[in-house]
């Protein structure tokens, strides 16, 4: 299983917009608005690190309203 938190900037009061859009994408198990550098952070899990990049590339990075995202891998500490 590989999971990260995408920190994403959208275009200026779209944020809610692209929060809906992305509750709708297999693999974002969260999304929400928030205060401080970026504007929106989605939770995504996948079962492989593949998966992972090509929901990312492939179906996130084509919202027209992300400007950019910075990809934080999470890592399991036993």
């Amino acid at each position: 299983m590989a999971s990260a938190y995408l920190l994403i900037d959208v275009e200026a009061g779209r944020e809610l917009e692209v929060v809906k859009l992305l509750s709708k994408i297999d693999g974002v198990k969260l999304a929400h608005v928030v205060t401080g550098l970026h504007d929106v952070i989605a939770f995504l899990e996948a079962r492989d690190i593949k998966e992972l990049r090509e929901t990312i590339i492939k179906k996130i990075r084509a919202i027209k309203a992300i400007r950019r995202t910075v990809t934080c891998l999470a890592v399991d500490v036993d």
